[in-house]
C-alpha cells in the first residue's frame, strides 16, 4: 500500500493542481470548462479573493455543490485536505468535524465544539443540529487552522462557514427532485426577487427521507435512516445606497430512527460476569444490528432561529456592521450505546437550547489599510434531561435492584437533569497593511472571557443501598479568559503567484464534566490552547489553466480535553464506571496539504486534494498507566489519518442541439486511524481493533445531462461504488459493561436527480 499511496500522490501532484477550493473552483455547470474558476469569500470578514486569502481555506460555491449531488454538509468529506466531517456517534443530527487532528466528537451538551460552525456568521454552539442539508447556499467555506482572532468562540481546529444567497432585484427560482435507492425521496425548491425597487423576499424549503441503512434482524426496525425538513425565508431591504439590511428565519425538523453502530466485542455486567458473548474479533459489518425491545429507539429535533444583520457605509472607507441572532434547539435521542438487545447502556438524551448573540463590527478601508475590529457577545443556555436505562449492567449485583413484577425482571434506571448557562464576551482586532506592491502585512489580537454555570443532579428509582449511591453534582461556576493572536506574512511574487507565512493562536473554553457520577469526576477541566505555524503558496499558470496551492504546518496543542474510561469501587464496595474529563497533556501535529485543479484541454477537468498529517502525543498522562511510567503518549491520536486523498475529474461532452453531458468521477483514499481516544487496553500498548479503521478507497461517479437552454438537467449519481464497508466512528465505554462501538458509513447508493432552474 506505501508504493501505491505513493504512485497516487506523483499521479495526483502531475496532473492536478490546487485551488482554493479545488471542487469548488472549477467552471460552473453551464459554462464550458476552459478556464479555473476564482471565487470571493469573507474567510476574514472582508471580500476578497480566495487566491489573495494568506490562509488555508478550501471554498465551494453552491453550484458546485448542486453539480456534484452534495446533500449534506457531510458529503464534503474527502473533498477537504485534512478534513474530517462525518455524522456523530449515536445521533442523526450531530456532526463529528476534526480539522488537523483537532476537534471534539462528543455531542454531550457540556462539551463545546472544538471547530466553529457559522451560518451567515452566526456561530451554532452544539453540534447536534449541525448536520446541515444544503439548501440554497451561495458557497461553503472551510477555514484550515486556529482563527481564534476573527471568529466568535472556540475555532481551535478551524471553522466552517455556510453562506445563504442573498435575494436581489432579479428574480431567481430552482427546483429539483430526486430519487434514489433505499426509497430516498430529496425535493427542493427556492424562490427570491423582488417586492420593491428596495426590497427583496427569498424562500426556500426541503424535505428529504430514506429508508435505514441498518435493519434489525429480530424486530425488521430500520436504523441510520433520515427525515427531515426544513425552511428559510430571506429579506434583503436597501433602503439607501449606503444601508443593507437583511433579516433571515428558519426551521427544521429531524424525525428518524436512531443511529446504530456494532458491539465489538463481549459485553458484561458490573459484577465481571459475561452478558453477552460475541466473537473476539468483530466479524464483517453487514448492516444488520439487534436493539433493544421496548424503548422508541428514534431521535426527535427541532430548531429554529433568526438573524438580523445590518450594515452601514458611514463613509467611503468605514462600514459598520451588526448581527443580532436567537436561535433555540430541541433533542430528543434514544441512544443504544452497547448495540445489542440488552440494556447495558441505553439512554435518553432530551436537550433544550437557546442562544442569543450579538456582534459589532467596524471595517476601515485605504488604499494601502484594511482594519477590522469588533465586540462579540453570547449568551447560552443548555438544560437537559436523561435517563440511562441499565437492567442488564445491574444484574446479579449483591444489592440488586428492584424487582419488576410485572415483567419479571430486575429494573434498574438512572435519572439526570442539569443546567449550563454560557457568557461569553470578546473583544477583537485584526489590521492588513500593504507596505508595497507586493508585500502585505497582517496582525490580529481578541481577547475572550467565558464564564460557565453548571449544576447537575441524578438520582434512580430505588432506595436501596446501591442506589443510594448515587451522586449530587453541583460544581462551582467555572471563569476563563484568553488573549489569542495571528500575524501573517505573503508576499506577490508575480499577478499568478503569492507566498504567505502565518501564525495563529486558538483558544477552547474549560466546563464541568457532563458524564460525573462520583466524586471523583465531578472535576472541571481547563482551557486548550494551539498554536500553529503555516507557510504557503497560491499559484495559478497557463493562462489560469492550471492552479497549485500547497500549505505546511506544525500545530502545537496544549492541555487537551479528553474523556477517558475507569472503574472504581463506590461506598458499599460495589464496581462503579467512571468517565472522567481531564487535560490530558500536549500534541505536536506537523502535515501540509496540496490542492489543486486543471484544464489541460477544453471541458475537461481535473482536481486532487492531498493530506499529509503526523500527530503524536509529547504528553498524555494517565495514573492507571503504571507500566508506562502515568503516560499514554504512546498511543495514536482519534481522527488523525497520515493520509487524506482526492483524485476527481469532469468532462464536458457536447451535443447536437447545444445540449451536454458531463462526466465526472472521484477517488477518495483515507490511510489508518484511530477513531477513539481511548484505543488500548488499560495499562497496555496493545490496540483495540475496533476502535481504529484501516485504510480505504471511496470511488463515486455521475453523468449529468444539460438542456440547451441550461435550465434543466438530469443526473445519475453513484456513491461508494465499490460498496465499501468502513468505520466512521467509535465510541469506548469498556468501563460500563466493556462497551466498545463503531459507526459505520454508508453502503453503496444511487440518486437521480431532476433540476429546473429559472
Amino acid at each position: 500500500m506505501k508504493h501505491c499511496v505513493k504512485a497516487a500522490l506523483l499521479a495526483g501532484t502531475a496532473f492536478a493542481a490546487m485551488s482554493s477550493g479545488a471542487w469548488a473552483q472549477t467552471a460552473a455547470p453551464q459554462a464550458e470548462a476552459t478556464a479555473v474558476e476564482d471565487i470571493v469569500v469573507t474567510a476574514r470578514r472582508t471580500s476578497e479573493s480566495a487566491q489573495r486569502t494568506p490562509l488555508a481555506l478550501t471554498a465551494f460555491s453552491g453550484e458546485t455543490l448542486a453539480r456534484t449531488g452534495a446533500q449534506q454538509v457531510t458529503d464534503l468529506q474527502g473533498a477537504v485536505p485534512n478534513l474530517n466531517l462525518v455524522q456523530g456517534r449515536g445521533s442523526s443530527n450531530a456532526t463529528n468535524i476534526y480539522i488537523r487532528g483537532v476537534g471534539q466528537p462528543d455531542a454531550l451538551q457540556t462539551f463545546d465544539p472544538a471547530v466553529g460552525v457559522y451560518v451567515d456568521d452566526v456561530y451554532y454552539s452544539r453540534i447536534r443540529g449541525t448536520q446541515f442539508d444544503l439548501l440554497d447556499l451561495e458557497r461553503v467555506e472551510v477555514l484550515r487552522g486556529p482563527q481564534g482572532t476573527l471568529y466568535g468562540k472556540n475555532t481551535i481546529g478551524g471553522a466552517l462557514k455556510l453562506v445563504s444567497r442573498r435575494p436581489g432585484q432579479d428574480f431567481r427560482a430552482r427546483a429539483s427532485a430526486a430519487y434514489g435507492d433505499y426509497d430516498m425521496i430529496d425535493v427542493q425548491g427556492s424562490v427570491s426577487g423582488p417586492i420593491t425597487d428596495t426590497l427583496a423576499l427569498g424562500l426556500s424549503a426541503l424535505h428529504s427521507e430514506r429508508g435505514g441503512y441498518v435493519t434489525d434482524p429480530a424486530t425488521g426496525a430500520e436504523y441510520n435512516d433520515k427525515n427531515s425538513t426544513a425552511v428559510r425565508a430571506s429579506l434583503a431591504w436597501d433602503p439607501a445606497s449606503n444601508l443593507r439590511i437583511d433579516l433571515n428565519a428558519d426551521y427544521a425538523k429531524d424525525d428518524a430512527g436512531m443511529t446504530v453502530g456494532q458491539a465489538q466485542n463481549s459485553l458484561t455486567n458490573l459484577s465481571g460476569q459475561i452478558a453477552l458473548v460475541l466473537p473476539a474479533v468483530a466479524p464483517k459489518y453487514d448492516f444488520k444490528t439487534r436493539t433493544t425491545p421496548g424503548l422508541p429507539n428514534e431521535t426527535r429535533l427541532e430548531t429554529w432561529g433568526s438573524a438580523l444583520r445590518m450594515a452601514w457605509d458611514v463613509s467611503d472607507r468605514l462600514t459598520l456592521k451588526s448581527i443580532t441572532s436567537y436561535r433555540e434547539l430541541n433533542t430528543d435521542d434514544y441512544l443504544d450505546f452497547d448495540a445489542t438487545e440488552l440494556q447495558i447502556a441505553d439512554a435518553l438524551v432530551a436537550v433544550d437550547q437557546s442562544q442569543v448573540s450579538q456582534e459589532i463590527q467596524l471595517t476601515y478601508t485605504t488604499d494601502r489599510l484594511t482594519a477590522v475590529g469588533g465586540l462579540y457577545y453570547l449568551r447560552e443556555e443548555v438544560s437537559s434531561h436523561q435517563e440511562s436505562y441499565n437492567n442488564d449492567l445491574t444484574a446479579n449485583l449483591l444489592y440488586a435492584p428492584p424487582f419488576d413484577f410485572l415483567n419479571g425482571t430486575y429494573t434498574f434506571t438512572r435519572f439526570i437533569d442539569d443546567d449550563l448557562k454560557t457568557t461569553s464576551k470578546a473583544a477583537y482586532a485584526n489590521l492588513t497593511y500593504q507596505v508595497t506592491d507586493a508585500l502585505r502585512l497582517s496582525a490580529g489580537v481578541r481577547y475572550t472571557e467565558e464564564e460557565k454555570r453548571y449544576a447537575r443532579s441524578t438520582f434512580v428509582t430505588s432506595s436501596s443501598i446501591f442506589l443510594r449511591s448515587a451522586h449530587e453534582f453541583a460544581p462551582p461556576t467555572g471563569k476563563y479568559d484568553d488573549t489569542s493572536i495571528m500575524l501573517s506574512a505573503d508576499y506577490q511574487l508575480s499577478p499568478e503567484a503569492m507566498v504567505y507565512a502565518r501564525y495563529a493562536q486558538g483558544f477552547k473554553s474549560g466546563g464541568f464534566n457532563g458524564r460525573a457520577n462520583t466524586a471523583a469526576e465531578s472535576t472541571e477541566y481547563q482551557p486548550e490552547t494551539a498554536d500553529t505555524f503555516e507557510i504557503g503558496a497560491k499559484t495559478q499558470y497557463w493562462d489560469n489553466r492550471l492552479r497549485l496551492n500547497v500549505a505546511a504546518f506544525l500545530t502545537k496543542y496544549d492541555d487537551f480535553q479528553a474523556r477517558v474510561t475507569g472503574l472504581e469501587t463506590d461506598a458499599n464496595g460495589l464496581p462503579i464506571g467512571t468517565l472522567s474529563v481531564i487535560n490530558a497533556g500536549s500534541l505536536d501535529i506537523l502535515g501540509f496539504e496540496i490542492e489543486g485543479v486543471a484544464v489541460p484541454v477544453r471541458r475537461l477537468t481535473l482536481d486532487t486534494q492531498i493530506g499529509f498529517l503526523d500527530a503524536d502525543y509529547k504528553e498524555f498522562n494517565d495514573a492507571r498507566f503504571t507500566s508506562f511510567g502515568g503516560s499514554r503518549a504512546f498511543q495514536d491520536p482519534a481522527f488523525s489519518p497520515r493520509w487524506t486523498m482526492r483524485f476527481g475529474g469532469q468532462y464536458e461532452y457536447a451535443l447536437a442541439g447545444g445540449s451536454n453531458l458531463t462526466f465526472g468521477a472521484a477517488a477518495k483514499y483515507r490511510s489508518r486511524m484511530a477513531l477513539a481516544v481511548d484505543n488500548t487496553l488499560v495499562n497496555s500498548a496493545t490496540e483495540l481493533p475496533g476502535m481504529y479503521q484501516e485504510e480505504y478507497w471511496l470511488y463515486d461517479a455521475r453523468v449529468v445531462w444539460n438542456d440547451p437552454s441550461n435550465r434543466y438537467s438530469v443526473g445519475l449519481y453513484g456513491q461508494n461504488l465499490s460498496d465499501e464497508v468502513y468505520k466512521t466512528d467509535a465510541q469506548e465505554f469498556s468501563s460500563i459493561g466493556n462497551i466498545r462501538t463503531a459507526y459505520y458509513g454508508a453502503p453503496r447508493t444511487w440518486m437521480v436527480k431532476f433540476t429546473a432552474r429559472y
